[in-house]
């Protein structure tokens, strides 16, 4: 058989070092096999060409090895990007995008309409077959409408943004059976067929748990979880998250990021990271070396 050497940059290393590299992964493949993995795809990662291709091969490369990814996605810049031509207002409340009927719109298209299927689209070109889809489709993600705490006795709004009340996990395991990598955009549906923007690491959590998967990966724009002197907690105890939270030191779109960790991992997830998509191949990294990437959140 005439093997395939792809016009890949050449990395001056020695035979015994590729040999090594091979092989630090071996365990990790053999412990990930059969397991479903689902990627929450977002920032910088989304936007730069090389980054791009990186995960598209990432991803790839897993399915060879016989693991099963599950990518979910969000469109943040890209969203943003659109409202300002059309001249919408924006804004954010704890983190989430407020969203009303004209935001919605927007957001289905952007990531329905186009990133979704751009995301599919680099998947098949590095070899895999993936299925752009929204949570609409076949009532992939049924949602409802969420609800903030309140705020000295008065509720935050956010909007049309929902959160999932059930995943249909049937439909999941039927793509993932049939050697299908589901890409699914975050817009979840009702009963009564109101569509709703939903976080894209909230999703992830749900998806993650209904798969009952090895890992959720959450890819960002930061190192992981950076403590109060700005250096990366590697393993990050649920129990401190509350305390960090008190004292300012996660705040942001890191709030819901670590939530959904958390919620994936008291519903069935086995595992959960958020990771930093600004470097390359971070997916493969926190899988299948024993370096890792960004932080893990871990029961405790």
């Amino acid at each position: 058989m005439d093997w395939p050497r792809p016009n890949a940059p050449k990395i001056e290393v020695s035979d015994q070092l590729w040999a090594a590299i091979l092989m630090e992964a071996l365990p990790y493949i053999r412990a990930y096999q059969g397991a479903r993995v689902v990627i929450k795809y977002g920032g910088h990662a989304m936007i730069d060409p090389k980054l791009q291709t990186a995960l598209a091969q990432d991803v790839a490369l897993l399915r060879y090895v016989g693991v099963n990814p599950v990518v979910v996605h969000g469109g943040g810049p890209q969203i943003d990007e659109l409202l300002k031509k059309l001249n919408i207002d924006f804004r954010f409340v704890e983190g989430y995008r407020y969203t009303d009927e004209a935001i919605l719109d927007v957001a289905r298209m952007v990531l329905g309409g186009k990133v979704g299927k751009d995301i599919a689209g680099r998947l098949s070109l590095a070899g895999a077959v993936a299925l752009a889809l929204t949570g609409q489709d076949g009532f992939l993600i049924e949602a409802k409408r969420k609800t903030l705490p309140q705020t000295q006795g008065a509720e935050l709004d956010v909007g049309l943004v929902g959160e999932p009340v059930s995943i249909n996990h049937e439909l999941l395991n039927h793509l993932i059976e049939g050697g299908i990598i589901p890409v699914i955009s975050p817009i979840g549906i009702d009963q009564s067929g109101q569509s709703y923007n939903i976080n894209a690491d909230v999703a992830a959590s749900a998806v993650a748990a209904a798969l009952k998967a090895a890992r959720l990966l959450l890819i960002t724009d930061v190192p992981g979880v950076l403590d109060q002197d700005g250096q990366l907690i590697p393993r990050l105890k649920v129990s401190t998250i509350s305390t960090l939270k008190d004292q300012g030191v996660v705040a942001g779109g890191m709030l819901p990021k670590l939530a959904s960790c958390v919620k994936a991992l008291n519903d069935g997830c086995q595992g959960a990271a958020i990771i930093d998509g600004r470097v390359p191949h971070a997916v493969l990294l926190e899988l299948l070396t024993n370096r890792g990437s960004g932080t893990e959140v871990v029961l405790g």
